[in-house]
């Protein structure tokens, strides 16, 4: 694999498991040092073990990324501990119906992600972010087609929150995009679609559940957390060096329909 990455800093968050986990061994695989960060210690130190294992470079640490001074210092320690922080990813997210929890976790800790890493970036000559939205950033959702129980439905709302701070995610790329373009900062969205990570298990461990989110997409399949690793490992390369504002669906034509 190229090393496009080699010599760079990462910090991504959510890197515990599914799409963080894949997107921090990938920019490993390419050549960068990568601060795993996520609420669960465990995992994070589980996925900079693997790196290190591979032969990369990585740390980790514990992460609540609705606490805007943690997100701060997480910034500053890798920053400090791996040497000049070029990279961050904000990818830490939940799916719930609780607004508060959901929009705290989802939209406000990419903000802080944004607001922190961005002129932190900016300070040190530039680099690149992205962000985590989802097909929902662009669309709203329709019901998963499982029932709770026989003859009941999910409630009217249970999206809601998810697809309200996923179209924030989206508008706050933009923003920041339009706000350090001109400071070397490029700032980007991957929209994915429906994958298979430990967020979708519950239902795609159902089979009718899993031919349901099948079938949303043109592709006729669910999504892998490799192929969000590299649609990020491009949009934070010199290879995407003129792209900046986008929010890439990577959706198996989920958005297309």
């Amino acid at each position: 694999m190229a090393d496009r990455l080699d010599g760079r800093v990462a910090l991504v968050t959510g890197a515990g498991s599914g799409l963080g986990r894949a997107m921090a061994r990938r920019f490993a695989d390419e050549g960068a040092a990568v601060m795993c960060v996520d609420l669960n210690e465990e995992g994070a130190k589980d996925t900079a073990a693997q790196i290190a294992e591979a032969g990369g470079r990585s740390a980790a640490m514990r992460l609540n990324v609705t606490d805007s001074d943690a997100v701060k210092d997480a910034l500053e320690r890798t920053d400090q501990e791996l040497g000049g922080l070029q990279i961050v990813v904000n990818n830490a997210g939940v799916a719930s119906p609780e607004w508060d929890l959901t929009v705290d976790v989802n939209l406000s800790g990419v903000y802080y992600g944004l607001v922190h890493g961005a002129q932190m970036l900016a300070d040190r000559g530039g680099g690149a972010i992205v962000n985590i939205a989802s097909v929902a950033g662009l669309n709203a959702l329709v019901s998963s087609g499982v029932a709770l129980a026989e003859g009941e439905q999910p409630p009217p709302d249970r999206a809601a929150a998810y697809v309200a701070s996923k179209h924030g995610v989206v508008g706050l790329t933009r923003q920041f995009a339009v706000n350090f373009g001109q400071q070397n900062v490029r700032v980007n969205a991957i929209c994915p679609g429906y994958i298979y990570t430990p967020m979708t298990a519950g239902t795609t461990e159902i089979p009718e559940g899993e031919a349901f989110l099948q079938a949303l997409h043109p592709m006729g399949r669910l999504g892998q957390d490799n192929e969000i690793a590299s649609a990020a490992a491009f949009l934070v390369s010199d290879d995407a060096s003129f792209v900046t504002g986008v929010a890439l669906p990577v959706d198996g034509g989920y958005s297309a329909r």
